[in-house]
Order: structure tokens, then sequence, then C-alpha cells
């Protein structure tokens, strides 16, 4: 199908952005990598006035340091943040969940600020944004303001950015010598998840000094297992303990039943890959 007309706009810089989207209302729609806006567009879903096509902006683009933090623009693409030497040194979790992002395709022309922004619950790389405490840098008309991840995710969909808007910048917290993996179920290879898990950890001669666990697809936005957290903290990295604090798992979520699966069962995976992931993590 053929999209509805609309104006295209494509600015240089963060500040003509900002200022195109604010020019356009609410009617306007920010185009990143475009793998979740185009089908969008071209089914009608959509129809929005104009679209703001951040393409050109380079500034968007690339990984940092900036002390104990690792700044990653959200116009960098899956493909580099899997490559990307700072992350897999010092946001294992990140790398781990980039991974398993849809496939070659959608990762050389996704973006990691474009799936971030679009919110869907089932994304793979929300999860890892919050456990790792991640704060998200949000460019408008009165300047640039920061935001904990906790509370940049509002609803399915839905987000703290205003209309006018834009996310420019996730910085990620370091976790150097922290050991991740990201644990996924899905009906067939590709598809989004039904349930994952992103798990890091941090031990110290056999004992889990520090846990980060989120879950993907278990509610609205992005769920933290706190519960699994406390439950490892300070304690033996071996079956038995992992497979105690696992049982916490689904505490707090609110997953919606769908074709897949009904609440129970998405309950039940949240437990049995949380143990895995952990499990992976500790290796």
């Amino acid at each position: 199908m053929i999209p509805a007309p609309f104006d295209y706009v494509a600015p240089s810089s963060v500040d003509e952005a900002v200022q195109a989207l604010a020019a356009a209302g609410e009617d306007a729609k920010v185009l990143a990598g475009g793998q979740s806006l185009l089908p969008v567009l071209r089914m009608r879903l959509a129809a929005p006035s104009t679209v703001v096509d951040l393409g050109r902006i380079a500034e968007l683009r690339g990984v940092r340091e900036e002390g104990d933090t690792l700044v990653v623009g959200a116009m960098t693409t899956h493909y580099d943040v899997q490559r990307d030497p700072l992350v897999a040194e010092h946001a294992a979790l990140v790398k781990e969940a980039t991974d398993t992002v849809a496939d070659p395709q959608v990762r050389h022309r996704g973006t990691f600020g474009g799936s971030i922004a679009h919110a869907d619950p089932a994304g793979d790389l929300l999860a890892p944004v919050l456990a790792l405490d991640s704060a998200l840098v949000i460019a408008g008309p009165g300047g640039r303001r920061t935001m904990p991840a906790a509370e940049f995710f509002q609803d399915y969909f839905t987000t703290a950015l205003a209309p006018d808007e834009l996310l420019v910048e996730v910085r990620l917290p370091k976790h150097t010598g922290w050991r991740a993996h990201y644990e996924k179920f899905n009906r067939v290879a590709q598809a989004w998840s039904m349930c994952a898990v992103a798990a890091t950890v941090r031990t110290e001669g056999g004992v889990i000094e520090e846990a980060r666990i989120a879950l993907t697809n278990m509610g609205a936005t992005p769920v933290r297992a706190t519960a699994v957290e406390r439950a490892l903290l300070g304690a033996p990295a071996n079956a038995e303990t992992i497979r105690a604090a696992a049982a916490h798992a689904a505490e707090g979520t609110s997953p919606a039943p769908d074709g897949n699966s009904d609440v129970a069962y998405r309950q039940h995976l949240a437990r049995v890959l949380t143990g895995r992931a952990i499990t992976a993590a500790v290796g």
C-alpha cells in the first residue's frame, strides 16, 4: 500500500530537527532507521502531516566515553552497537540484547535510539536500558533535559517525549567486569519476544555482589525484577540460589494475554527464563 501524502524534512542538526517538529505540530513523525515507522505508514495506520528524517544529523551517531559513562547516540545503528569495543567492555548486557534484534538487515538500518523511543514493550533494548539504570537525554525547544529510563517509559508505545522533542543520546553507566546474558523466548526466529530477561551480575569469590534484572514484554513497559535482585544480593552463585531468586521474577508483572499465550504462561516463562539468564551470566 502507498502511504498517505506528507511533507518531508531532512534537517542537518538537532536544533533544526526540533524546530521542524515544533512547526509541524502533533501530527509529525520522526524517521530514524524506519524499521517500525515505514511499515505503519505503508499500511496507513499512521498518516503524519510531516516526517522529520534524522539521517543527516551526524552528531547523533557513535559511542563515546565520558568518565564512568558510555554515551550512545540515538542514531547509532544496532550493527554499530554490536561491534563497538566500548559497549562490549563496559555494557555487555546491551551487546547481548542487540545481538538478538531481528535479523542482519534490520540491524544495519535500525537505530538504538529509534527502538527505545518507539517503546514497544516487546522490543529487546528497553529492558537492558532499564536494568543498567541508564539516563536518556532529550532535546526540545527549551534545551536539553536528562531523564532516568525508569521515568521515560510510561505505557504501551508511550514515552515522556513531547511532540516537539527528540531522544538524542542514551547514557549507560559503565558496568565493567559485570557478566551478562539476554535470554529470549519467541515462537519463530526473528520474531518479537513473548518474554525475555536481561540479566547482568557482578560476582566476587563465588558470591553475587550486585545484580540487575529486567524483563521484556511483561507489562506495558519494561519491568525491573527488584525482588530477584534482592534475593541474589550477597548470595552464593549456585543453582539453588538462582532457582530460589528466579521464583520471584513474575512479581509485579502484568503481561497482556495474546494469541501466543495467556498471563499465567507468560509469568511462568518469566521465572524459567530468569533462572536461565542468571545462570548463563554467572557462568
